[in-house]
């Protein structure tokens, strides 16, 4: 997983509320095993509307998504993360967040901003013309307009962003006291212990 710091650049005025992860990648983009080209399926339900901000070529490659509140609700399919990765978003600014995606978002290297309504609004109006910065370190949301948001995260998931270390990089961390536990366990119970 990539290190999180800052996050610059055009951002999708999106702004729907209740987006469930169906909308985000629809069902029949479920029978892939890999993660690579779930970005041409993301939104696909939203892009068959005219005029949508996801085809709008002013915003192609924005690497933040403005939306509303509850974003993310719905089934708890990590495959709206790997989506929204593979089509370039690094982070998403919303008033709320389903709990199963801002954890499979945070999973997959993907910031999850919760701001108050009055923010997204401003972030809203922004992104119709100018890029947005996060600043993950100083947690904060910044235009060059001298807007400033400041946002909570735990420090948990702050650091393992900033670190680029997801579940398979923290447990490599701890290889070598696993690996002693492993010797040691092979020593006091001989008879689970592996062959080979």
């Amino acid at each position: 997983m990539e290190s999180v710091t800052t996050i610059d650049g055009l951002a999708y005025p999106f702004g729907r509320k209740n987006v469930d992860t169906d909308v985000i990648i629809p069902a029949k983009w479920l029978k892939t095993v890999t993660r690579s080209g779930l970005g041409k399926g993301a939104f696909e339900t939203v892009r068959a509307e005219t005029g949508n901000v996801f085809d709008d070529p002013e915003y192609a490659g924005a690497p933040i998504i403005i939306a509303g509140d509850n974003f993310g609700c719905g089934s708890s399919r990590e495959h709206a993360a790997w989506a929204l990765n593979d089509m370039g978003v690094k982070a998403v600014i919303a008033p709320s967040f389903s709990d199963i995606f801002s954890g499979n978002a945070y999973k997959n290297g993907i910031l999850a901003v919760v701001l108050p309504q009055a923010a997204i609004d401003r972030l809203m109006e922004v992104a119709k013309t100018d890029p947005i910065h996060i600043d993950l370190e100083a947690q904060s949301v910044t235009t060059r307009f001298q807007d400033r948001f400041v946002f909570k995260i735990d420090s948990f998931r702050k650091q393992c962003l900033l670190n680029g270390t997801d579940e398979i990089g923290l447990t490599l961390v701890s290889s070598g006291k696993i690996a002693k536990y492993e010797d040691i366990a092979d020593g006091v119970r001989p008879w689970l212990r592996r062959k080979g």
